[in-house]
């Protein structure tokens, strides 16, 4: 086994402490907020008090200004226990570093303080029901107000992770629909205001406990003072920061595929076909091998990428490979072990059967794994 050498004691600790927290407060309600459609909110109020949410944002705000490898540790063991209702990778990893990096310091104070201790529950609204992954069709306009004062949003999105729990939602829109991709850019809309409505929790085949929603605008009236960062940049902004969206994605497929397949050899040790053991067969040893070693590779790329993104050096083309091979591996993996469980693999109550219905989506979001072979394709023949 490859020892591991991005971490040091100090995210140790942290881990331990944080698995623990995961083993008292979530996994004994898991299915319930599957049941639910949603964690609770006291959850995401206990996860703030143990600075468990967002620990990049800066002391002033109320942070613990740690880097992101405690991210990392919370992706890792949150996949490790098969959470995946819990919604602080898009929370932490990918909405709340738009307001550290681009907010002014009026929105900083504002909201940041809020997102660390769990008052405030973020979501980024990108993807639209006619568009996908197509961010730069996106067709939710914002219009600034004749007084100059509001900008006036109008549009609706699908698929937002944290839809229904949002208390501030990032959303994405064209403010000059004439300019292309130019015309994009991003406000900071909060959940009560008025002409902006939550549609239903989608129900999903996997991620049974992650509330995802449609949300609605009609003449909602944004201040000018929520537009984030600059006017038009939006869609460069997004660019910016997907690197690391697809790092999060990619910690937590690489942490269930290890969880699953740990899961898996210790059920063919126990389990007996033919008097003896399933582990005993070769198809098994073999089937066993190729997904070690498979995982192990998995395991020396991302860490490698995550030391590159500590060093602010993981590039877009870079991350678009490990996004595509990690979600990639992580559904061949669980599919693998599903079959080694045999009929008891498709049975609810077994974590493969979750795990195999929740991997799915991870070569969807974040932009698809075709979007990612168009982004490498492009680099390589450039």
């Amino acid at each position: 086994m490859i020892k591991r050498t991005v971490f040091e004691s100090e995210q140790d600790m942290f881990r331990d402490s944080f698995r623990k927290f995961l083993l008292e407060e979530a996994v004994p309600h898991h299915e319930q907020w599957e049941k639910d459609g949603q964690v609770s909110r006291e959850f995401w109020k206990k996860a703030g008090e143990m600075g468990y949410l967002s620990p990049t944002v800066p002391e002033a705000y109320g942070g613990v200004e740690v880097d992101f490898r405690y991210n990392a540790v919370v992706a890792e063991e949150v996949a490790n226990f098969g959470l995946t209702g819990i919604g602080f990778g898009l929370h932490s990893d990918i909405a709340v570093p738009y307001i550290m990096a681009y907010g002014t310091e009026e929105q900083k104070q504002k909201y940041l303080p809020g997102c660390v201790n769990g008052d405030i529950i973020t979501a980024i609204a990108m993807t639209e029901p006619g568009t996908g992954s197509d961010l730069q069709g996106v067709k939710t306009s914002a219009v600034l107000s004749d007084d100059g004062e509001h900008y006036i949003l109008n549009g609706s999105k699908t698929f937002i992770t944290n839809g229904q729990l949002a208390d501030l939602i990032i959303v994405v829109a064209k403010t000059d629909p004439s300019a292309g991709s130019k015309g994009t850019s991003l406000l900071l809309v909060e959940a009560g205001t008025e002409g902006f409505v939550k549609g239903q929790n989608l129900h999903k085949i996997g991620m049974k406990a992650q509330d995802t929603s449609e949300l609605f605008f009609q003449d909602v009236k944004v201040p000018k003072a929520n537009l984030l960062g600059t006017e038009g940049m939006g869609f460069i902004y997004l660019m910016q920061e997907l690197p690391q969206e697809r790092l999060s994605v990619s910690l937590s497929a690489v942490a269930c595929a290890e969880s699953i397949l740990e899961q898996t050899v210790t059920y063919v040790k126990d389990r007996k076909a033919f008097g003896t053991t399933i582990a005993s067969f070769q198809n098994t040893q073999f089937k066993l091998a190729e997904m070690s070693s498979t995982v192990t590779m998995a395991r020396v790329f991302i860490d490698k990428c995550l030391e590159l993104h500590l060093e602010k050096e993981l590039d877009p083309v870079t991350a678009a490979k490990l996004k595509l091979l990690t979600t990639d591996i992580q559904c061949d993996v669980v599919d693998e072990c599903l079959q080694l469980h045999g009929g008891y693999g498709y049975m609810w109550e077994y974590p493969v059967a979750r795990a195999y219905a929740d991997a799915r989506v991870q070569k969807i979001y974040a932009g698809t794994n075709e979007i990612m072979k168009l982004i490498i394709g492009r680099d390589i023949v450039k």
